[in-house]
């Protein structure tokens, strides 16, 4: 048991009780304790397994390849329409964790061994995405635009790439890209933080909701 997670999960002020369960039951499994990311994450061999951590409305195990997982269950969640690998079983109290205690045992089972495997997850590049036409033509448009989308890393540009594509109607997709032209031009992420108040930097807590309340 590591010490900096004795020390968060005594912190914690939402969750705690739950989130104490999960680590009892992911330490009966063939895991080593660590904390990475400010949160309890567990290995096997030094690969990354699971983290648990909590949100607003729900607690979760996050399986870094649970893509990889044959999920008999149908309980994984895929976070968002941009991750690829991650996915989270979520809970909301002990007795639903304690109900699918035998399973969250079997899945972390199952990820250990396509990680002693080398199983991977084919990630998709960015060039094997298909660019909208509506973004093709801001791009003719506005060439300091498409600089800056260039400019983003890899997986910036395939997230929001990804989030243009899932609008099936070409108004929408000319919406969401006038929507974010700003965010692009700054070089944020869709998911970054741009008001600076997250705690999960670069990455969007929630945050900017106090500065709409007030």
């Amino acid at each position: 048991m590591n010490k900096k997670v004795d020390t968060f999960l005594t912190e914690v002020s939402q969750w705690q009780v739950e989130l104490i369960r999960l680590r009892e039951l992911i330490l009966e499994c063939d895991v080593v304790e660590d904390f990475k990311w400010k949160h309890p994450c567990y290995t096997n061999n030094g690969k990354n397994i699971v983290l648990i951590h909590g949100f607003k409305e729900y607690c979760a195990v996050l399986f870094y390849k649970g893509a990889l997982l044959k999920d008999p269950k149908n309980i994984l969640i895929q976070q968002t329409e941009n991750v690829q690998a991650g996915r989270q079983i979520r809970f909301q109290n002990t007795q639903e964790i304690n109900e699918l205690s035998v399973v969250i045992k079997d899945y972390i089972q199952e990820a250990i061994a396509h990680e002693k495997s080398g199983k991977q997850i084919q990630m998709k590049k960015v060039t094997d995405i298909a660019v909208p036409v509506e973004l093709e033509q801001m791009f003719t448009d506005d060439s300091e635009f498409k600089a800056a989308f260039t400019n983003l890393t890899p997986g910036r540009q395939k997230g929001y790439l990804l989030h243009f594509n899932q609008a099936k109607q070409t108004g929408t997709r000319s919406a969401r890209i006038k929507k974010y032209t700003k965010r692009i031009f700054n070089g944020k992420g869709l998911n970054d933080c741009v008001c600076g108040l997250s705690k999960r930097m670069p990455n969007c807590d929630g945050s900017h909701k106090q500065l709409q309340n007030t």
